[in-house]
């Protein structure tokens, strides 16, 4: 940056509270006592004010002019005694009081009609961002979202499953049969690898178009500036930097782009930090996790579960930057958070759709060929050693053996067998490809009574058309019934759950299954954001957020399931 010399104003246009008044003074003269600054003339108000404001490029220059290091030395004896004399900081009440100016002047020179003095937005605002209602209102909101994500679309969730393991995997067979391959490795491959893997996390693409759907909502309207805000000032009050919020928000979505947003944070430490907070937000790759055990264990009260995993993960995001600022990063100072709130306005249905339809879409062009990948790995680990030409039994697979190492770790969690093990090593790939796994090692088959009763190509097509309306039906009941208190479904609709729900059913029990959902919240993220972290913060602090974040999975899913069985949960 090269220093220009600014205008004189003899007299100030803005007059600040007398405490940094002083202060400018004490400034101006030391800035005209350096004869590097005061030989081209500058503006030396203008100058004390920039460096109180903590200007990044004017303090680099002045640290390389002949004496601005103790110029710069001064500044920040001056801003600190200055924090501490007016309880915020300099920057922030600068920027109020030019504000106060601005509002002033135009207040004089501008006429509004007294209907414009308050608007929609204005009165809106007064509840939604309220300091003791924001927050509330903010998870009434978000448990709205997750009781839509998880139990509306549940209903199209179970619709597809049927799809996969009913007629389409019987007209793979037929086509495989057709070309000899019926019976063989090929067929194994194809149904208990692809299909079984790739189809297990297709089913849930309904529950990221309704999660998307509704985030697009949110944002659309204004809202979520105002959770912004909202959580913001929450989060600050119990030790988190308050910029910090923007990165933590984009990790609900995807991790990685949640650590590469930390750039817009000027100071390192608190780049660092964030970054390291950023993967316990639940990201969408965790959710098929949460609503297929909630399906499984608590059916209609599936939401609640999903709302519980993503509240936890704020919360302990929140205890980790509480215990990380006051250890690691305790020399680190919280900044400040400056949004502008955008005015509330009508939702466009063809900017959520398209919204809502990209980042689905995005999702499923992102992971598919990682999740076949990996499922194809996992069938071929399931399937040897092979042994007099047959492939071994599952636990006997080199897959088992190598998830037998693992699996007396987790036996505290309440979930320490070789598939829960190894379905949590695979999710290192991707957090999708646990519930690809899980569909392979528990052995989910197609429903079937026999060739003799397989449908016809038509009879498939029939059945597909009518489930896919009933399923819209029930989609609109489950809908109405997620006020509290009314339910217009019928018990059978509310029984009827998918092939993998009904094989974990069998494995655990439902104080287990949320002990295994709570470790997969918060073990170690997917390699993509293990790769971010390293890019970004370097090796060292890549394998700390390994270690710490796998420490404090198997802690609080030990505690979650240790607990509940003394409260009797289990």
């Amino acid at each position: 940056m090269t220093l220009t010399p600014a205008s004189t104003l003899k007299t100030p246009l803005v007059t600040y509270q007398p405490d940094i008044e002083q202060a400018l003074e004490t400034l101006q003269t030391v800035i005209s006592a350096n004869s590097a600054l005061s030989a081209q003339r500058y503006n030396t108000r203008w100058l004390a004010l920039s460096l109180l404001e903590g200007d990044a490029d004017l303090v680099r220059a002045i640290g390389e002019v002949h004496g601005g290091p103790m110029i710069l030395a001064e500044v920040d004896k001056i801003s600190a005694q200055l924090g501490h004399a007016l309880g915020e900081d300099v920057d922030t009440l600068i920027a109020d009081q030019r504000y106060q100016f601005i509002a002033g002047v135009l207040d004089e020179v501008v006429t509004r009609s007294t209907d414009a003095d308050i608007t929609f937005s204005d009165r809106v605002d007064r509840v939604v961002t309220h300091r003791w209602l924001g927050v509330p209102i903010f998870l009434v909101l978000m448990w709205v979202v997750f009781q839509m994500t998880a139990n509306v679309s549940a209903i199209l969730v179970d619709w597809i499953d049927g799809v996969l393991t009913g007629p389409f995997s019987r007209w793979i067979v037929a086509v495989l049969d057709a070309i000899g391959l019926g019976g063989s490795w090929v067929e194994s491959l194809v149904l208990d690898g692809v299909i079984a893997g790739v189809g297990g996390v297709l089913v849930f693409v309904p529950v990221l178009a309704f999660m998307y759907f509704f985030i697009a909502l949110l944002e659309d309207s204004g809202y979520m500036a105002r959770a912004a805000f909202v959580m913001d000032r929450f989060m600050r009050v119990l030790g988190l930097h308050g910029k910090s919020f923007i990165p933590l928000l984009v990790g609900f979505g995807c991790s990685v782009p949640g650590i590469y947003a930390t750039r817009t944070l000027e100071d390192r430490r608190d780049r660092i930090l964030t970054g390291l907070l950023v993967p316990f937000m639940s990201c969408a790759a965790r959710l098929p996790v949460y609503v297929l055990i909630g399906s499984a264990f608590f059916g209609s009260n599936s939401g609640n579960l999903v709302f519980a995993m993503y509240l936890l993960g704020i919360a302990v995001a929140v205890v980790s930057g509480f215990l990380l600022r006051r250890t690691l990063f305790q020399q680190s100072a919280a900044g400040h958070f400056v949004m502008e709130m955008p005015p509330f306005r009508r939702p466009s249905l063809r900017t959520i759709g398209r919204q809502s339809r990209e980042r689905t879409w995005g999702f499923v062009r992102n992971v598919w060929t990682v999740i076949m990948v990996a499922s194809v790995v996992v069938w071929v680990l399931l399937n040897i050693p092979y042994q007099d030409g047959e492939p071994p039994e599952l636990e006997e697979s080199l897959f088992g053996s190598m998830s037998k190492v693992i699996a007396p770790v987790l036996v505290p969690a309440g979930f320490g067998d070789w598939q829960a093990s190894g379905s949590l090593v695979s999710g290192l790939v991707a957090k999708e490809v646990v519930v690809s796994t899980m569909s392979q090692v528990y052995g989910v088959e197609e429903t079937g009574d026999g060739a003799a009763d397989t449908p016809t190509f038509l009879e498939d097509v029939g059945e597909i058309v009518a489930g896919f309306g009933k399923a819209v039906v029930d989609t609109a009941k489950a809908t109405v019934s997620i006020v509290p208190g009314v339910n217009l479904l019928d018990e059978a609709d509310e029984d009827d759950t998918a092939s993998l729900q009904a094989a974990l059913r069998d494995k655990f029990s439902a104080l287990e299954a949320v002990a295994f959902a709570v470790f997969v919240l918060l073990y170690t993220p997917c390699i993509a954001t293990i790769g971010a972290i390293r890019h970004e913060f370097g090796t060292r602090w890549m394998w700390f957020s390994v270690a710490y974040m796998l420490g404090v999975a198997w802690l609080a899913a030990v505690l979650t399931y240790q607990v509940g069985r003394l409260l009797g949960l289990g």
